[in-house]
């Protein structure tokens, strides 16, 4: 039997992040229009495209540079996530982080743990009178859900064939990625939904937790024994 590789990919608001920097955001400096958007698109009723694109839309480009202050402040890495990147850079398992988030804080946030071409996100663009979200990975092939930074579009991309994948998020982002996935580590408004729809799945608090249960994955265990008696061979 071919041992499957693992592929790890990862949300970035409210998994690697303690919080919702989008929410936080709209919080802080949206009028209350921005309730009935982000309402719209936990209830599915708007995509996520349009209802992320129509929040941005309601803030002043002017704003930026306080904007920006703001997030990078109110941002806190998630226990555990440093660790967790070098065990996975250390066992070279494919990871990228897949974020519906604005490429303005995500890759700040991100800077010196992840390298920027293992990130994929929105751009977002200050040149008019309100900010504009362009959506540099938009769904492709059979993805019709007007996903803004489509997931699963970017795992079809990204992934080879019979990789064992393993997503982590905490969304309504995630759902679509999260059906792709073998195992999906889900916590918040994810957790239900894997519940409700019987996904594989474990929750999760911290990235030490997550880290600990991918190494009891079988899948994991057997790539990384052939991995390391392989490397042995070459000695």
């Amino acid at each position: 039997m071919t041992t499957r590789k693992p592929f790890v990919i990862c949300d970035f608001d409210g998994t690697i992040t303690m919080n919702d920097n989008i929410i936080n955001i709209m919080k802080t400096f949206a009028p209350p229009e921005w309730v009935a958007l982000k309402d719209g698109v936990l209830s599915k009723t708007l995509s996520i495209k349009e209802g992320v694109g129509r929040m941005f839309g309601l803030l002043p480009s002017r704003l930026k540079e306080e904007i920006t202050s703001f997030v990078l402040e109110d941002a806190k890495i998630r226990e555990g996530f440093r660790e967790f990147v070098a065990f996975i850079n250390e066992h070279e398992i494919p990871f990228y982080v897949i974020s519906g988030g604005m490429d303005f804080f995500v890759y700040p946030l991100l800077e010196g743990i992840v390298e920027k071409d293992r990130i994929y996100c929105n751009h977002a663009s200050f040149d008019n009178d309100y900010i504009h979200i362009d959506w540099p990975h938009s769904c492709k092939g059979t993805c019709s859900n007007q996903c803004g930074c489509c997931k699963p579009s970017v795992i079809h991309e990204l992934s080879e064939p019979n990789q064992y994948i393993i997503m982590i998020g905490d969304s309504v982002t995630d759902v679509e990625a999260a059906k792709l996935s073998d195992l999906c580590f889900a916590r918040d408004y994810l957790l239900n939904e894997c519940r409700e729809q019987n996904l594989n799945h474990l929750p999760y608090q911290n990235f030490y937790e997550i880290r600990k249960e991918i190494e009891n994955v079988k899948e994991v265990q057997e790539w990384l024994q052939n991995k390391n008696a392989g490397e042995s061979s070459l000695k």
